[in-house]
């Protein structure tokens, strides 16, 4: 480990609107006035806190997540955006993604807070459905997203991401072809495409809606939509992430790659790594929202990720690329010699889960399958001097 990945910033914004129901993120109900100014200020103490022992590294990307980030005005943005690069210096052409709700942005506002330095949005469309929004608790309309689209193509913002789920409650494969169709009438440059899954601690979770697909016909929706998508020109690049030539989502890709990033604002998780020391840290900072802004410096934690959790940590990122990974990028990223996942990697190689490229691994079409399954592979290694034994 003789030098340091690249380095991104993620910065959340945890209110919404409402809650939906399927829900796992850090987010919460808005049920009085937003505090902008307050949280603005708690954000730039917690930047000024962070950066002091990065010693000048740049950011290659930023994403400002959520929750809603769109719930705070332009001018809070450019607040944020120009505070951290005042502290840190900006890549040139760093990538920085806003995430949007449909029903959140004015009309027109896209042009301001594409001034306030955002190259990129991510729109939560999820269905074209109005009788699936409803039950999944989404509170824009069709007819948003739509507004939203010609509105970021107007701004100059073409390069934006559209999320879609499938397999949702009572949806057919036709009905997910439709969304899909929908979904790439508005010329979106990127299509996170993903499942819909009933997480623990959700509204769903606990009481799963009815009429929801069986895994038979959710895979041939997404083996429909895979097809549909390939033909119109987005090409998958990660197991939901699909793009058209030159549009992957850099700061995603940077994660997926075990590169750095800094975790900033209420609930936030960051990875940096420290190469003099030979360790990869995990920060969190407190998840509920007034403990944060009561003390968004002296609440974040640190924690040394144990050696023998490297290897899960790399392979549950790096496996979700279609490409796969590189064995000397794995060396570089964990400090780890080759061989500490050798029997791992055979193992799954054995059973048609991976197989090895001309510089690495990636994960089969099968094991994209059962990617659970390839991950539980690394979650079960043990390293003992210096290399992984399996015990599956």
């Amino acid at each position: 480990m003789s030098f340091a990945p690249p380095l991104s910033a993620y910065i959340h914004f945890p209110w919404c609107v409402k809650k939906c129901p399927y829900c796992d993120f850090n987010s919460f109900t808005l049920r009085d006035e937003l505090p902008e100014r307050a949280y603005v200020d708690a954000l730039k103490q917690d930047i000024d806190a962070q950066h002091e022992a990065l010693e000048g590294r740049p950011i290659v990307s930023v994403f400002l997540g959520g929750g809603t980030p769109s719930l705070f005005s332009p001018q809070a943005i450019a607040d944020v955006l120009a505070h951290l690069h005042r502290v840190l210096p900006l890549a040139p052409d760093a990538e920085v993604t806003l995430e949007a709700n449909p029903a959140t942005v004015e009309r027109g506002r896209f042009a301001e807070y594409r001034a306030a330095g955002v190259t990129r949005v991510s729109l939560g469309a999820q269905s074209f459905d109005p009788a699936i929004l409803k039950v999944l608790g989404r509170i824009h309309v069709p007819e948003d997203v739509t507004r939203s689209a010609e509105e970021l193509h107007a701004s100059g913002l073409s390069n934006f991401n559209l999320d879609l789920m499938f397999a949702l409650p009572k949806q057919t494969v036709d009905g997910a072809l439709a969304d899909l169709r929908s979904a790439l009438a508005l010329e979106p440059a990127h299509l996170s495409h993903y499942q819909l899954t009933m997480e623990p601690g959700t509204v769903f979770g606990g009481l799963p809606p009815e009429g929801l697909p069986d895994d038979d016909t959710a895979w041939a929706m997404q083996d429909a939509c895979h097809a549909e998508l390939a033909a119109r020109g987005f090409a998958q690049y990660e197991v939901s992430a699909f793009a058209r030539r030159g549009r992957c989502c850099a700061h995603n890709l940077n994660y997926w790659q075990f590169g750095d990033y800094l975790g900033i604002g209420a609930g936030a998780h960051g990875k940096l790594t420290e190469p003099q020391y030979g360790r990869v840290l995990r920060t969190t900072q407190q998840r509920e929202p007034r403990r944060y802004l009561a003390a968004p410096v002296e609440g974040m934690s640190r924690r040394d990720v144990p050696l023998q959790d490297l290897p899960f940590e790399y392979a549950m990122n790096a496996l979700r690329l279609v490409e796969g990974f590189s064995t000397l990028d794995f060396v570089a990223r964990t400090g780890l010699p080759a061989a500490s996942i050798e029997a791992p990697l055979q193992g799954l190689a054995g059973r048609g889960l991976v197989e090895p490229t001309d510089v690495g691994w990636r994960t089969t079409a099968l094991g994209f399958r059962f990617l659970n399954d390839v991950l539980e592979a690394f979650l079960s290694s043990s390293i003992h001097s210096g290399s992984v034994a399996s015990e599956y």
